[in-house]
């Protein structure tokens, strides 16, 4: 993504709701679409809970018309602030119900949420003057794979549309110390077992499971599939006998979505019982939600950090 800034009067500031009338105009190139902010955001509505807990990690509730689709508990730290937000929807919200909330910038880390039966394509809420993001990792044509430096150059742009560059330099920063601090653990090898027993969906190439076993010098025993979430199968799985199995720990409520369920599918499968891994009760349990880019993202490379 490109950023520039238009030239006008008077200074951003950082600002409570409403955003200050004197501003600057900030664009960027976001997705293949221009997305202009004529002043820092007032009235935000995020379609997913990434997106909320970026905008809350940036000091912004009191700019946030509206949230959605929350999958995981509220970060205890933003929990507070979470508070004041309006829930739309418990999933994604109908275009009615998001232009009810009069926004002026809609934020979301997936495609699926400008989709009809949701908020609508970006290219129709900019028609209405709503600038509409959509995260670099999801772009509906070619988008990025996850790269932390990828994660905190979205979370700097984000903050220079609402006017708060501070913040996000000191969030981003925060972020980088986190990770920096991280050890490599020699090759280790690890399976991302995201969900499913019949079906096993495990990690491939391109995520944050990707980019949290290349920071910590790990073997992803599917890094050589060609896609981001394949369908692995159990037998696959025993011949490659990973050291380590890291467990999304999904709340949707589906077949081998919980920790526990696929722990203790695992144990008793009579091919999976006896993968190295399981014998040892190597497991290493992450919120489903890290695995998505968003600010939980250090926290699923640091869970595996201090395990291993």
């Amino acid at each position: 993504m490109t950023l520039a800034l238009g030239v006008l009067s008077g200074c951003a500031t950082v600002a409570a709701s409403p955003a200050p009338a004197a501003a600057t105009a900030v664009t960027v190139t976001n997705c293949g679409r221009e997305v202009t902010v004529p002043a820092p955001p007032a009235r935000a509505v995020t379609m997913e809970q990434n997106a909320t807990e970026i905008l809350l990690s940036l000091g912004l509730a009191d700019r946030m018309a509206g949230t959605s689709y929350q999958t995981d508990p509220v970060l205890p730290a933003l929990a507070s602030a979470y508070a004041g937000v309006p829930v739309l929807a418990k999933l994604y919200p109908s275009r009615e119900k998001v232009l009810e909330t009069r926004p002026d910038f809609v934020y979301s880390t997936f495609t699926s949420a400008y989709a009809p039966d949701a908020a609508g394509p970006r290219a129709g809420l900019g028609e209405l003057g709503i600038p509409a993001y959509l995260s670099r990792f999801a772009c509906e044509k070619s988008p990025a794979g996850f790269t932390f430096d990828g994660l905190f150059q979205e979370i700097e742009e984000v903050a220079s549309l609402f006017g708060v560059r501070d913040r996000g330099a000191s969030l981003v920063a925060d972020q980088r110390t986190r990770l920096a601090a991280a050890t490599k653990h020699d090759e280790t090898s690890v399976l991302w077992y995201y969900s499913g027993t019949s079906t096993p969906y495990v990690a491939g190439k391109g995520g944050v499971p990707a980019a949290v076993s290349s920071q910590l010098g790990l073997r992803n025993v599917y890094g050589d599939a060609g896609v981001t979430w394949p369908a692995g199968n159990w037998e696959q799985i025993a011949t490659r006998n990973p050291a380590w199995i890291v467990i999304a720990d999904l709340t949707r409520g589906g077949d081998g979505d919980s920790a526990r369920s696929k722990m203790d599918f695992l144990r008793s499968n009579p091919v999976t019982s006896k993968l190295d891994a399981v014998k040892a009760g190597r497991f290493i349990t992450v919120p489903g939600s890290s695995l998505d880019p968003s600010v939980r993202s250090i926290d699923a490379l640091e869970a595996l950090n201090a395990r291993l």
